[in-house]
């Protein structure tokens, strides 16, 4: 006998948007929408306190905006079940309140989530149908598509595709706007002495968000990160203000200074909306819109507008497909056999090396630190130390309030750790300090000297940069983007080799492994 309750609409933490695929067309009087906040979501890493604050914020005011707008809502806090609960037991126990006759979802953008989904029809008495996630412009079959049959997944390669697929900076002819797809090279500008870019705008927590900090900090209170800076969008009108911010004040200069770094100064000209467009706050091929417009109007240049959209419709979207695309063995590769465990300065920003040390403290303070933070100097040093990939995906899950396994898995594992092999990145994105030097104010004051190569005094950056380079010459040599390197390593002496090797093993001796528990409840 067929059921005649509602429709059960489960929307997960990151699929904030009234325009998801499992409510688009659904008549208000039969459905109800299933809101949870999940024990198990907010403990299988121990998450920044201020990420999970900022996802239980968030769903509690779009549910409130859902109920505003006539939407049956059916909200489980996380301690309504006595702090335990997971995706399917919630709702299990939701079909036993409201007897639906089906289940609409949208497809999870984690592996894990995605398999216990994937199990419903088989637990659930009722019809399950599992949706597209259509947020994304590139679906994944679209993806595998592609990706069939390529030795190497270049991104530069993806991101045209989709430049033609959504008309993005794109003539009326088919060729790109101003001849060229890429202005990278006109992006890396060094930073300026008295950079002053302008605050991005904070959020003041309401009455909601207080509460969710205040949740927080009891049942989370040994998780890494401070609450106290708290001021992240949590509600879509307020990433829109910040939307709204950075195209009238920031993106004019993103482009030339999206690498720099600034001691002390954390965001700079970063448009800071990675965590609203993952949460669903944001339509990301509306901002992309919103940038081109820029350009066309003449309030910023080129090179500012192709990198923001590279990063969306390009990166984004082609990190999300190659997760798809190589789960789940991509959590697991190891194909440098990289085995230090993580060190302790990680967490605790007890480090003399400055530039790490500044980044750690962002990292803390504010949930973020920008891409060539968490490219070029935290993972630059995990990948010259040989730090073990699941150590540190696992601390990039932990710590950034934008990371989902889907984004982060992805960019550490295989851009990062190069741990795939190269199907993702070309070659290993490894470097001394001078790179360090030449794109921030870092090594001006620091301990160390970037200009000495070997010794306690040198900047490790370059030591270890050596010593990795060495260890895996039998790999890496025969790679065209950095195999001639080699015939710099053999023009030096044999004792000039021997004091890098010398300079790198005594700082990786000197490092305190970080304690049991910190990432996962051990």
């Amino acid at each position: 006998m067929a059921m005649s309750g509602p429709i059960l609409v489960p929307i997960l933490g990151d699929q904030l948007t009234r325009d998801l695929a499992s409510l688009r067309g659904r008549i208000k009087d039969d459905t109800v929408i299933l809101m949870m906040e999940v024990w198990d979501e907010a403990t299988y890493v121990k998450h920044h306190k201020q990420k999970i604050a900022l996802i239980f914020s968030a769903m509690r005011h779009f549910a409130a905006e859902l109920s505003d707008a006539g939407w049956t809502v059916d909200y489980v806090k996380l301690t309504d079940n006595g702090n335990s609960g997971s995706f399917t037991g919630e709702v299990a126990r939701a079909i036993e309140r409201h007897d639906p006759r089906a289940i609409h979802v949208v497809e999870a953008g984690e592996w894990r989530v995605q398999q216990a989904i994937e199990q419903w029809p088989d637990k659930f008495a009722c019809e399950v149908e599992i949706l597209p996630d259509d947020r994304f412009i590139c679906a994944l079959s679209e993806f595998r598509d592609w990706a069939d049959g390529r030795d190497h997944l270049t991104m530069e390669h993806f991101y045209r595709e989709m430049r033609k697929k959504t008309g993005l900076l794109m003539t009326d002819t088919g060729k790109p706007v101003g001849g060229d797809w890429n202005y990278d090279k006109q992006n890396r500008e060094s930073p300026d002495d008295g950079m002053d870019p302008p605050a991005r705008p904070t959020f003041d927590p309401d009455d909601i968000t207080r509460e969710c900090i205040e949740l927080v900090e009891e049942k989370f209170g040994d998780h890494f990160g401070s609450l106290d800076k708290f001021g992240w969008p949590v509600t879509r009108a307020q990433a829109e203000k910040a939307a709204d911010a950075f195209f009238a004040e920031r993106i004019e200069k993103f482009g030339p200074y999206q690498d720099a770094m600034v001691h002390g100064q954390d965001d700079l000209y970063h448009s800071m909306l990675s965590t609203s467009i993952n949460l669903g706050l944001l339509d990301p091929l509306d901002l992309c819109r919103r940038a081109e417009k820029a350009y066309d109007d003449g309030k910023a240049p080129l090179n500012s507008v192709e990198g923001f959209i590279r990063q969306i419709i390009g990166w984004r979207e082609y990190v999300r497909g190659f997760y798809w695309y190589f789960m789940p063995d991509l959590e697991s590769r190891n194909a440098l056999n990289a085995q230090r465990g993580l060190p302790e300065f990680y967490w605790t920003g007890e480090t003399d090396m400055r530039c790490l040390a500044d980044c750690i403290r962002s990292t803390r303070d504010n949930a973020h630190a920008h891409h060539i933070q968490r490219l070029m100097v935290l993972g630059n040093f995990a990948l010259l130390a040989g730090i073990n990939p699941r150590e540190v995906q696992d601390w990039y899950l932990v710590v950034y309030a934008d990371a989902y396994e889907w984004v982060e898995l992805p960019n550490v594992s295989a851009m990062i750790l190069y741990a795939d092999g190269g199907k993702l990145a070309t070659k290993p994105y490894a470097a001394s300090g001078n790179y360090i030097n030449k794109m921030s104010d870092y090594c001006k004051e620091c301990r160390y000297s970037v200009s000495k190569k070997t010794g306690e005094d040198a900047c490790p950056f370059n030591p270890l940069y050596w010593h990795f380079m060495e260890r895996h010459r039998d790999r890496l040599e025969k790679n065209h983007r950095i195999g001639r390197i080699y015939a710099t390593w053999d023009r030096m002496g044999d004792e000039k080799k021997q004091d890098y090797l010398h300079s790198a093993e005594k700082f990786l001796d000197s490092l305190t492994p970080a304690k049991a528990g910190w990432a996962r409840n051990s």
